[in-house]
């Protein structure tokens, strides 16, 4: 997730209009409807600068036309223009490195990298509320779907995970009486699914869902059963951190993430770069 070569761009927010949502999916909802965030008087605000990286696709990367792009990129744009701000807006591209320095310093007042808010940085910067969180989840080859009840269908069946990996922990924390068998590698894990050597695999529904897309595939796997968020080893997902100075800035992210997903402009951007559904 660190970019080897350090080369920077500062690039304006030009708006691009986000449709609303083509087609149903079931990224989750993280606001409740009842709950009201008021929208914070930023008029004294001179400029809004995030800062990310362009080496984690599809949240954020260089396009073909040398222009920063991806998920967070789009996700900052609406934010922007849900806040009317899209003149002060900017977006600068730093090393993974750099980005939290870029903020202590004053030379940017977001970053926007997925930044998961550990009990440590707590304590530097302010936090969002998710915008989105990266769940586990079963895949299964096509013609042998795991079914619901999850912990019946487990019974006599092998479940491949990464060997001490956080999805190792998660999977024996929640079925402790199923049978798994450590991976040193994904490649080799999911050669023996499709091989038939084992069951299903559990990992990293965002990785699981691209590989499932992927020509490698050869269209043999899906999903099985629901998203494991499990934030007691995941976290609490991705956000977007602001100073502690800069706090009524999160006030006004959160007043946008929530009007946004309402509107169902963050699961059309879901949609949009996540084409296989991994909730």
């Amino acid at each position: 997730m660190h970019i080897r070569t350090i080369v920077t761009f500062v690039l304006g927010l030009v708006l691009i209009a986000i449709p609303p949502a083509r087609a149903a999916s079931d990224f989750p909802h993280y606001w409740d409807g009842r709950e009201r965030v008021a929208k914070p008087d930023l008029s004294t605000v001179k400029r809004i600068r995030f800062v990310t990286t362009v080496d984690y696709p599809p949240f954020n990367f260089i396009d073909n036309t040398g222009r920063i792009s991806g998920f967070n990129v789009d996700l900052a744009r609406a934010i922007c223009d849900e806040l009317s701000a899209t003149d002060i807006c900017q977006i600068e591209a730093r090393p993974w490195n750099e980005l939290q320095a870029t903020l202590e310093s004053g030379e940017a007042e977001a970053i926007l990298a997925g930044l998961r808010p550990t009990a440590e940085l707590r304590q530097k910067y302010a936090f969002t509320a998710p915008y989105m969180r990266l769940p586990a989840r079963f895949m299964t080859l096509k013609d042998q779907p795991l079914t619901e009840p999850l912990n019946k269908a487990l019974e006599k069946k092998t479940i491949g995970v990464i060997a001490q990996s956080v999805h190792q922990a998660i999977f024996a924390d929640y079925f402790p009486s199923a049978h798994w068998v450590g991976y040193p590698s994904r490649d080799l894990m999911l050669k023996d699914l499709k091989a038939k050597k084992i069951d299903a695999v559990f990992g990293d529904g965002l990785d699981l869902s691209f590989w499932i897309g992927s020509p490698e595939a050869e269209n043999c796997c899906a999903f099985a059963g629901g998203p494991y968020t499990a934030p007691q080893f995941l976290g609490d997902g991705l956000t977007i951190a602001a100073s502690l100075e800069n706090s009524e800035l999160v006030e006004g992210f959160n007043f946008a993430l929530k009007a946004m997903e309402a509107k169902g402009t963050i699961s059309e951007l879901y949609l949009r770069y996540f084409p296989i559904d991994f909730y």
